[in-house]
């Protein structure tokens, strides 16, 4: 159904000249107004989503929420056009929620342009139900696209999930020095399932690249000479690892505690023998 409406959405949609715009207003995420409306907006879908699990989806009780949350970010929208947050929220708002008056191809279309306009939130959760939807028709290629778009901004979940692409060399060629590179960004980000991964691959043998790079082949050669040339050692993957554990951990995530756990333990037995 979601595949459908996006192939739908991505063929109807309009091509919006965000320099014009610019040029009479100004960029829209300094537009003040629009920014309030966004705010109220997202303040109201805050409470829904305090209660949405003690209760049912079709509540009658969340409809003054989220038709306060709809009319602000229609609102924000006329205020200006170009705002890409507020096509965002207002798409999620179509497509997740029971709101009045849903349509799920308004949400699908706006999800679409909000993505095609540079928002990376809206990249991300374009490219991510194209992938996890199956309908049989092959986007893995327009999933990707948008992945990329979202990751090159550093959209943590669209690095966890492009770092997954590379690793498992789904729809691209395998490249484990991307999928590392892509996980340890989205670490950074403080994503606790991406440092997770990047810390079993550099326990399994594998090196960070020299510089984190995604894609420039040239600085990783270089980087690969400065290091030879200053005689620094080889950082020491397991402890490299043990600092991913230890983000995930502060995180709360189960899987860190364990593997720090496993670290312990191994080198517990190291000493010993």
């Amino acid at each position: 159904m979601f595949k459908s409406l996006v192939l739908k959405a991505s063929s109807t949609r309009k091509v919006f000249n965000v320099a014009h715009f610019n040029q009479q207003r100004g960029m829209h995420s300094r537009n003040k107004m629009a920014m309030e409306y966004i705010a109220k907006g997202w303040n109201a879908l805050k409470e829904v989503d305090r209660v949405i699990d003690y209760c049912e989806p079709r509540d009658k009780r969340l409809i003054p929420h989220l038709k306060t949350a709809k009319d602000n970010f229609e609102m924000a929208l006329e205020v200006d056009n170009t705002n890409t947050h507020a096509r965002y929220w207002l798409s999620r708002l179509h497509l997740k929620y029971h709101v009045p008056g849903q349509c799920k191809a308004i949400g699908a279309a706006l999800l679409v342009e909000a993505a095609d306009m540079g928002d990376a939130d809206a990249q991300y959760e374009l490219g991510r139900n194209l992938r996890i939807e199956n309908e049989g028709v092959d986007t893995d290629q327009q999933a990707f696209y948008y992945l990329e778009k979202a990751a090159d901004q550093l959209h943590p979940g669209a690095l966890y999930l492009l770092g997954a692409v590379y690793l498992t060399g789904d729809c691209v060629k395998k490249d484990i020095d991307s999928a590392l590179w892509c996980f340890h960004k989205a670490s950074e980000k403080g994503h606790a399932g991406a440092a997770i991964a990047c810390g079993s691959l550099l326990v399994r043998g594998y090196e960070l690249p020299p510089s984190i790079t995604k894609f420039s082949l040239k600085k990783e050669v270089t980087g690969r000479k400065l290091r030879k040339k200053s005689g620094e050692p080889k950082p020491n993957p397991i402890q490299l690892a043990r600092e991913q554990f230890e983000n995930a951990a502060k995180l709360g995530n189960d899987l860190g505690f364990r593997w720090l756990k496993r670290l312990d333990e191994e080198e517990k037995r190291v000493l010993a023998a």
